[in-house]
């Protein structure tokens, strides 16, 4: 059993959930379909490619949150006519359309490790060896948001959950606590304890026809110990040149 580590942190993030027409939501953390887009723009999969994306499905993934998004929204117009745009239209006798508006949500400053787990370690090696020479641009949910390197954390061979667990917390070291709780949503056995729903299954990212099934999932906490860090005096005296 082998994990695959992945460190998505950017200052946007946007993982789609229940989008609809002018409102774009984001989920609290990475979603399955998102992570699957990531590891197919970096192999380079086809959008309909069915039969890699159903492979890439059955990889177990789970999301360590290590530091929690805040939430910023986009208030976004498109077609916005100028005023002379709009008088040359009516002076032709042309229908001036309103702007567009949509609001669009992200998480700033967050910090998230994804884990994969699978039997089929070549296949790991194969996603770690795309995603340092990706054959398209990798972006965390939208074009606008690439990720900030490390992208991808290396290979554990250890279970996905027990791996997150012993794994560092990749913070700035000033942000680090003594002891930190962090939210785990990991796939989940269908009936389990805690298990619910989350429409997040890719089936085809054609943008004919999306398609996406359900998966279940399940949200626990680990707690993480991490040493104290204090910032520390500076050496640095603005008054001794006064003196």
């Amino acid at each position: 059993m082998a994990t695959l580590l992945l460190r998505l942190a950017a200052p946007l993030q946007s993982w789609g959930a229940d989008s609809k027409f002018e409102t774009r939501k984001t989920s609290r953390e990475p979603t399955k379909s998102g992570v699957i887009g990531l590891l197919a723009a970096a192999l380079g999969v086809r959008r309909d490619d069915v039969q890699t994306i159903q492979q890439l499905n059955a990889l177990r993934f789970a999301v360590r949150v290590d530091q929690e998004g805040r939430l910023l929204m986009d208030y976004h117009t498109a077609n916005n006519p100028t005023p002379e745009e709009v008088k040359k239209a009516r002076q032709k006798g042309k229908k001036v359309t309103a702007p567009y508006v949509t609001k669009r949500y992200y998480l700033s400053d967050a910090v998230f490790v994804v884990g994969l787990e699978s039997e089929d370690a070549q296949l790991l090696q194969r996603l770690e060896n795309a995603l340092h020479r990706p054959a398209y641009p990798l972006f965390l949910g939208r074009r606008s948001c690439p990720p900030t390197l490390p992208l991808c954390l290396g290979i554990r061979f250890e279970e996905l959950l027990k791996t997150l667990e012993q794994e560092p917390l990749q913070l700035s070291v000033w942000r680090h606590k003594k002891i930190s709780e962090c939210r785990v949503v990991s796939d989940a056995q269908p009936g389990s304890d805690g298990a619910v729903p989350r429409r997040d299954l890719p089936v085809s990212f054609s943008p004919m026809h999306r398609q996406f099934g359900y998966r279940p999932v399940r949200e626990t906490v680990v707690k993480k110990e991490t040493n104290d860090f204090p910032l520390g005096e500076t050496s640095h005296d603005p008054f001794a040149e006064l003196r």
